[in-house]
C-alpha cells in the first residue's frame, strides 16, 4: 500500500537510536518508514513499539520478534507499554499530523481537494467527528475553535456563515462545508483558507493538542536519563507546545528559578533551531515543507 512518505527520515532515526540494544516507540506507525529504519539500527536484544490509532496502519505491520504494535492513540503511551511491562525507554519519536495515506484518502474527508464526508476521524471507532462539530457546536464554540485552531483572524464571522448555513439543511459533506465561503473568499486565499479551517476542525475532532499533552508529559516520565525525545511538527500550533515543553517542562508560564535565575532543565537540546526538510526532500515531498523537527536528551534530575 502506497501510504505515506516518512519525513526527515534518516536524520531522525540517526539521532534517536543511540543504543542498538534499547527500548524505543515510535508513536505514529502510519504506513512503518520510521520503524523499519528503527529496526535496521536495534541489535538482536533491542525492542521497538509502535503506536497506532488509524485501522488501516495494521495493513503495513512489521513482522519482526523485535517490532510489537500497538492499535491506541498514543496518549496512552504510558499504561499501554506498561501492559507489555516496560516502564522506561531509551528513546520516543512522533511524526504529528496526517499521513498521506489519510489525506488521500477521500472518504476519510481529511483533505480539502475530495469530496467526502465530514469526518475526519483518525480512529474510525468513535462516534464523534467532523459532521457533529459543524452542525452541533453553538457559535461561540465554533468562533473559539477556528480561532485558537485555524488561526483564522475571522472566527467569528465563519462561525456565523456555518450557523446561518446548517439551519437550512444539515452540513455532511466536505464540498458543502467549502462552497459556504468560496463566494467571498479571493480564489488566490482559498487554498490557504480551507486548510486553515479543515485543520481546525481536525484538531477539534481529535483532541491532538491534548493528545500531544499527554505524550510529552509521559514521554518525559519513562524516557531514561540520556533518552532521547524526537518530534517532528508540521503546525505552529504542536511545534510551539513541543519547544516550550522541551525547554521548561511546562505548557504555559514560567518556570520557577533559583537565587540565581536558573530552573532545572527538564531536557538538554540537540540543536538550538528546529531541524527541517532540505531542498530536495520538499522537492520529492511537497508536504515536508512545513515539518519542524526537535530533538533534546532527557537530564538527570527532576524537572520543575
Amino acid at each position: 500500500m502506497s501510504y505515506h512518505n516518512s519525513v526527515l527520515l534518516q536524520q531522525s532515526i540517526d539521532h534517536l537510536v543511540l543504543n542498538p540494544k534499547g527500548i524505543y516507540v515510535d508513536c505514529t506507525f502510519g504506513g512503518g518508514g520510521h520503524s523499519n529504519l528503527i529496526l535496521k539500527k536495534l541489535e538482536s536484544k533491542g525492542r521497538l513499539y509502535a503506536f497506532d490509532q488509524d485501522a488501516d496502519s495494521q495493513d503495513n505491520l512489521i513482522n519482526d520478534p523485535r517490532f510489537t504494535f500497538i492499535n491506541q492513540n498514543f496518549r496512552y503511551l504510558k499504561n499501554s507499554l506498561r501492559f507489555h511491562s516496560i516502564t522506561s525507554i531509551d528513546g520516543v519519536l512522533a511524526d504529528l499530523g496526517v499521513s498521506s495515506h489519510q489525506f488521500d484518502k477521500a472518504e476519510r474527508g481529511f483533505s480539502t481537494r475530495f469530496e467526502g464526508p465530514l469526518d475526519m476521524r483518525m480512529n474510525t471507532q468513535q462516534y464523534f467527528s467532523a459532521k457533529e462539530i459543524v452542525n452541533e457546536y453553538s457559535e461561540e464554540q465554533l468562533s473559539e475553535l477556528f480561532y485558537l485552531y485555524g488561526e483564522l483572524p475571522q472566527a467569528r464571522k465563519i462561525a456565523k456563515e456555518i450557523i446561518i448555513e446548517r439551519k437550512k439543511s444539515i452540513i455532511s459533506t466536505t464540498n458543502q462545508l467549502k462552497e459556504i465561503f468560496k463566494k467571498n473568499i479571493p480564489e488566490h486565499k482559498q487554498n490557504k483558507f480551507f486548510a486553515q479551517l479543515f485543520q481546525a476542525l481536525r484538531i477539534e475532532v481529535n483532541d491532538e493538542i491534548k493528545a500531544l499533552k499527554d505524550l510529552l508529559l509521559q514521554s518525559y516520565e519513562i524516557l531514561k536519563p540520556g533518552g532521547v525525545l524526537v518530534f517532528i511538527a508540521y503546525h505552529s500550533l504542536e511545534d510551539r507546545i513541543v519547544k516550550k515543553f522541551i525547554k521548561t517542562g511546562l505548557f504555559n508560564g514560567e518556570p520557577e528559578r533559583d537565587l540565581y535565575g536558573n530552573w532545572n532543565k527538564p531536557f538538554d537540546l540537540v540543536s538550538s533551531k528546529p531541524i527541517i526538510p532540505d531542498d530536495d526532500e520538499i522537492r520529492e515531498n511537497p508536504r515536508a515543507r512545513s515539518a519542524k523537527m526537535r530533538i533534546a536528551i532527557k537530564r538527570d534530575g527532576k524537572k520543575n
